[in-house]
């Protein structure tokens, strides 16, 4: 038995957005994610009363919404579904798919996949002693997941400051909470006046559905009224078709699957696609989401593509899906312009880092420091530095050093950020200002 049910189709004609569930490890991301699903009714009321039992009988109750994603995951493992990666939930306003990616250890880079096809986070912080400071220090996800939220374009944040139960909901806690990362959200340059900070228990379900008599001292929404004010951004549709593949299958009787989310364009069942860096041509099959065939999909769309003429061992994670007569842009070499965040040392050329864009990952050498510019007006300050440092903003040149697909950040901003990491850290930030294009032969 599936423990999540499927969107009915009038949930699907609603505005469709994007949520990513962020935050520090064991700060209660699936708890909480759980626990929306069960409030907004996904979660079939049978196989939960399952979880249930054997949450109590193996004493761990306070579980028993984390093993809901847990349970998801086996069943995500099994491969039963085409749209192995995406949780659906429904508010009175939006549809909204949880972008979770099961199955990888790089929890970061896990994070950066989902974060660039999100159009909001949701961020989960823990009020218990100890795990916020944890998760907000130097080395925490906290404050690593929020800059690469902003890097990644994401504008709509939530804050939950979950397990308030924890500290029998302390206002003063709770304030002291907001007030930190008032101060980090400040210095990303996230307007803080839109962001709601909600105190919430995943587990007791205070401020989740409905207000709560446990916190008489807050006034804001609940989280699902906060889920509802996000502002939906602009979808390009007049744009040629992008879609970053996030995953690829083979499914029987079927044929190969591609999933991920249309950032740019429109697909329709029938159209002659072609997927780059491979050059690999075919035709949309049929188009699917979370279940329901489609006969086209729009930007902003989570869809599985059922393509005829290309085999799953073609086409990996990274690679973008366009229409035949305007092909996605291969990358020779890449102007961009950078912040360098992180970094133990000074930067030269020669330096390569791994470069995370849209989907892909990818390393990417920096063969010339173009100029050093004014982090505050953009102006150069200096011509062709030898190096740059921590806090320094400068135009790059950047050789990827396996072919990769990417855009003007002009043209198509979710192509043209990403970041580059070394070291098990963030170490840049970027928005690509040029591409010298590669020469990609393709055969239909």
């Amino acid at each position: 038995m599936s423990i999540i049910r499927n969107p009915s189709e009038s949930a699907l004609k609603k505005t469709h957005l994007n949520l990513a569930i962020i935050g520090h490890v064991d700060h209660g991301k699936s708890t909480l994610t759980g626990r929306l699903l069960l409030e907004t009714g996904y979660v079939d009321e049978k196989a939960f009363a399952e979880i249930e039992a054997e949450a109590k009988k193996l004493g761990k109750e306070d579980f028993k919404y984390a093993w809901i994603m847990d349970r998801l995951k086996e069943e995500r493992e099994r491969g039963v579904t085409i749209e192995a990666m995406h949780v659906g939930f429904e508010t009175p306003k939006y549809f909204f798919t949880i972008i979770d990616l099961p199955g990888h250890r790089d929890f970061v880079k896990n994070m950066i996949v989902g974060a660039s096809q999100a159009d909001a986070a949701l961020l989960v912080v823990s009020a218990r002693p100890g795990e916020f400071e944890a998760g907000i220090g130097p080395q925490g996800q906290t404050r690593e997941h929020l800059f690469l939220a902003w890097t990644l374009g994401i504008r709509s944040l939530i804050v939950a400051v979950n397990k308030m139960d924890v500290v029998n909901y302390d206002q003063k806690r709770y304030e002291q909470i907001k007030s930190e990362l008032t101060k980090l959200l400040k210095i990303l340059r996230y307007d803080v006046s839109k962001i709601p900070f909600i105190p919430v228990s995943a587990i007791r379900g205070d401020n989740i559905k409905s207000k709560s008599s446990n916190t008489p001292w807050y006034n804001g929404p609940t989280l699902l009224e906060a889920l509802d004010a996000i502002e939906p951004p602009p979808r390009l549709v007049d744009k040629p078709l992008r879609l970053p593949i996030q995953d690829v299958f083979s499914i029987t009787g079927a044929g190969t699957v591609v999933t991920g989310r249309v950032e740019s364009g429109i697909l329709k069942v029938g159209d002659p696609v072609v997927i780059l860096p491979p050059a690999k041509v075919g035709d949309v099959r049929s188009i699917e989401t979370h279940h329901m065939k489609l006969e086209q999909a729009k930007a902003g769309d989570n869809i599985g593509v059922n393509i005829r003429g290309v085999e799953k061992q073609d086409v990996r994670r990274g690679d973008v899906l366009g229409h035949l007569n305007s092909p996605p842009t291969v990358a020779e070499e890449i102007v961009a312009r950078i912040a360098v965040l992180e970094h133990p040392t000074t930067i030269g050329v020669g330096y390569t880092p791994v470069m995370h864009v849209h989907t892909a990952t990818v390393p990417a050498q920096i063969v010339e420091l173009i100029s050093r510019l004014d982090p505050a007006t953009g102006q150069t300050v200096e011509q062709k530095p030898q190096f740059i440092k921590r806090g320094d903003v400068a135009m790059v040149r950047l050789k990827p050093l396996k072919p990769v697909v990417v855009e003007r950040f002009s043209d198509l901003p979710a192509l043209g950020r990403f970041s580059l990491r070394d070291m098990g850290r963030t170490i840049a930030a970027g928005q690509i200002i040029e591409v010298r294009p590669a020469k990609v032969e393709i055969k239909r």
